[in-house]
């Protein structure tokens, strides 16, 4: 992380940005000037040049999950029965395609993949194991876990 911060050049002022739009996204400009110590104009061009280079990739609403509807979630270890190229690139695209997959991982180590599915409760989970996950292009194996708890959840990155 070290290297890709410095190839953007940033400094404690724009440290300082980082930190408060990850920490509300809507803050105002007039409020973000003023924890900087700079002008308006100043920190609207230091909010562009952090957008432009791709250190600030967009901006989004938080939604609660539980209150959305999907208040499991279910870690999911899958295995390809191949791991040529066309394979993984197969499977790739038709997991992003299914909307409850949350996140997904080219794994190191024993599974291919590790994936993160939110879900309404067991028999949702089935549904979707039986008519999506093991429908999907090359899988030859799933395993999953049903996460008990939330203990830690940041979307906060620190930026050093």
């Amino acid at each position: 992380m070290a290297h890709a911060v410095e190839s953007v050049g940033i400094d404690n002022r724009d440290r300082i940005i980082l930190h408060a739009i990850q920490q509300d996204g809507r803050i105002s400009n007039a409020v973000l000037a003023e924890r900087i110590s700079l002008s308006e104009s100043a920190s609207l061009r230091r909010l562009k040049r952090l957008e432009d280079t791709g250190m600030i990739r967009g901006y989004v609403g938080l939604v609660d999950q539980s209150l959305a509807g999907y208040p499991d979630n279910v870690f999911v270890q899958i295995t390809l029965a191949s791991q040529q190229r066309e394979d993984l690139a197969a499977f790739e695209q038709a997991i992003v395609k299914l909307p409850e997959v949350m996140e997904c991982y080219l794994m190191s180590g024993e599974a291919d993949y590790l994936v993160r599915v939110i879900v309404r409760d067991a028999r949702d989970y089935e549904r979707i194991h039986s008519q999506h996950l093991t429908a999907l292009p090359g899988v030859d194996r799933v395993q999953s876990s049903f996460a008990l708890r939330t203990v830690a959840k940041r979307t906060e990155l620190p930026v050093r």
